[in-house]
């Protein structure tokens, strides 16, 4: 049987239809360069929302990430476009648009569905990094006050600070999270009595959770020991030549019913953006190895609404259908500022994927 078909209705050999898959495959001399296939279409970008947009400490307003825009035209050869449809359909969504980040298909089945040895399946986040090493660091240099090692120390202990936030065990299983405290700067008033009174009376202004993730144990508790991140840290000079260090990092975990009743999954999904200044101590109060806050913000999904507890409280079963009341958003774009869009409406927004 022959392997292809000419125009003219001929067939072809096939030795001459293996050279020319060999040859769209290798290349020939003359053959065109696939260009890049990366298409998004930022119109239609949807933004998490938080349950409460956290303010600032400072009327200080950091530089916002740069959105991430742009079309790229091109296409795929026929035999390779061929191959793949054969192969992986499922895939070929992601090869056109370019999104890393593609959710399941809409027609998802009981396969898709997460499990205690594999709570991200059916989600973007499988393809993440685990814990600190899904957090970028740039190249140090000399910036503002401070040398090229210095700045390569601070940012290391401001990555060591999101980690103590947001990824330590103990404090995700709600202890205090005392070494993240230490490393704040003692002398930084407002930042103090936040932290007095929000793990004794949690509030609306007063929530451990603007800076720390925690979830009551009595309430859920963690699958594996894996957190799916994305994200990291960038820096500029800051006020009175301070090292002004911004952390930009998404948090995915997977959680499940405390008590061990049923085998419902919920991955429950944090964006925080977090700006510290490492301030020059002859022009700043401070102690040393200690940053100020500038300002704290988070987007969240799955996390529980209502009245602050200082705690994630994922919801499970039927809650979940009673616990979303706002607007459906994309909590693995991270195209938009954090907290953009947070005053929009009521109500918790519902992931259209988690």
């Amino acid at each position: 049987m022959g392997a292809g078909t000419e125009p003219d209705g001929s067939s072809r050999s096939d030795e001459e239809w293996e050279r020319f898959l060999r040859e769209s495959v290798e290349g020939v001399a003359d053959s065109p360069k696939e260009p890049s296939a990366r298409a998004r279409d930022v119109a239609k970008r949807l933004r998490a929302e938080p349950g409460g947009e956290a303010g600032a400490w400072r009327s200080h307003s950091p530089a916002r990430p740069k959105r991430r825009t742009g079309w790229y035209v091109g296409g795929l050869l026929t035999a390779l476009v061929l191959l793949v449809v054969a192969l992986a359909p499922e895939r070929m969504t992601d090869l056109v648009t370019g999104d890393e980040d593609a959710g399941p298909p809409a027609s998802a089945t009981e396969t898709d569905r997460p499990t205690v040895d594999e709570p991200f399946r059916g989600s973007p986040a499988a393809s993440w990094a685990s814990g600190a090493a899904g957090i970028s660091m740039p190249e140090a240099r000399a910036v503002g006050w401070m040398s090229e090692s210095e700045v390569e120390r601070a940012l290391d202990r401001s990555r060591d600070f999101v980690v103590r936030t947001s990824l330590d065990r103990a404090v995700l299983r709600g202890e205090r999270p005392a070494k993240a405290i230490a490393q704040i700067n003692p002398h930084q008033e407002d930042v103090q009595d936040l932290l007095g009174t929000a793990f004794r009376s949690p509030s609306e202004d007063n929530d451990p959770l603007l800076l720390f993730s925690r979830f009551r144990p009595s309430h859920s508790r963690l699958v594996g020991d894996v957190v799916k991140t994305r994200g990291g840290l960038t820096y500029r000079e800051g006020e009175r030549g301070a090292l002004q260090v911004t952390a930009d990092v998404t948090f995915v975990y997977p959680v499940t019913r405390a008590d061990g009743g049923g085998d419902e999954i919920v991955r429950t999904i944090v964006r925080r953006e977090l700006v510290l200044n490492w301030d020059d101590p002859r022009k700043v109060i401070t102690e040393p190895g200690t940053f100020s806050i500038v300002s704290y913000k988070y987007d969240m999904t799955n996390g529980g609404c209502g009245t602050p507890t200082g705690y994630f409280t994922p919801p499970f079963g039927k809650d979940r259908e009673a616990d979303v009341t706002g607007a459906e958003v994309d909590p693995y774009d991270r195209s938009a500022p954090v907290g953009q869009d947070a005053s929009s409406g009521d109500g918790c927004a519902r992931a259209s994927r988690s």
